[in-house]
């Protein structure tokens, strides 16, 4: 077995190998810091099965970018909640006022303070490139597995109640069967 400081060698010589010099000049041109970019990367490769990173990166930036929007800064991504949380515990989105954590971007406005993933390529080509849009929010339907993106938080909230009247439809369906 390595030691721990063989290994963080290791993991550094790779990411230098893989973040090459164009990317690094992609962060320099957007005014964004490696530290920022790999923070927001980390946040797509926890938040989404691969099929839409580019859109929830332009999220992120969004409310990143608009803190006068309705999102006022906060990100509100429910991975930093379990990034916190004890491996296996997961909590309900109402309780998460009660983790007192800087990771958590329901209560702290902007960035975590470090990654919370270590993002593959495609997350961190996602951070550096995302699409262009007005998108602010996103819910995940459960039917389909895929992320319901919208606008404004009316639009939102329509799009979760839909998908939990349909999610409890379901579950009475299933118990009666």
């Amino acid at each position: 077995p390595h030691n721990p400081l063989y290994a963080i060698n290791k993991m550094l010589q790779t990411f230098d190998a893989q973040f090459t010099d164009e990317m690094r000049q992609e962060v320099a041109d957007s005014g964004r810091t490696i530290h920022e970019v790999l923070t927001v990367a980390s946040m797509i490769e926890k938040e989404t099965d691969g099929t839409d990173r580019t859109t929830i990166a332009s999220v992120i930036y969004n409310r990143l970018n608009n803190p006068g929007a309705s999102t006022a800064g906060y990100l509100q991504i429910d991975a930093t909640i379990q990034y916190v949380l004890p491996e296996g515990k997961i909590v309900q989105e109402s309780d998460y006022q009660g983790v007192d954590s800087p990771y958590n971007t329901y209560l702290h406005v902007g960035l975590t303070p470090t990654p919370i993933a270590n993002p593959g390529l495609a997350s961190l080509q996602a951070a550096l490139n995302p699409e262009s849009h007005n998108y602010y929010y996103y819910v995940l339907n459960p039917a389909t597995g895929a992320h319901q993106f919208s606008t404004t938080q009316e639009e939102h909230e329509q799009y979760r109640a839909q998908f939990a009247a349909a999610a409890a439809a379901a579950s009475t369906q299933s118990e009666g069967e």
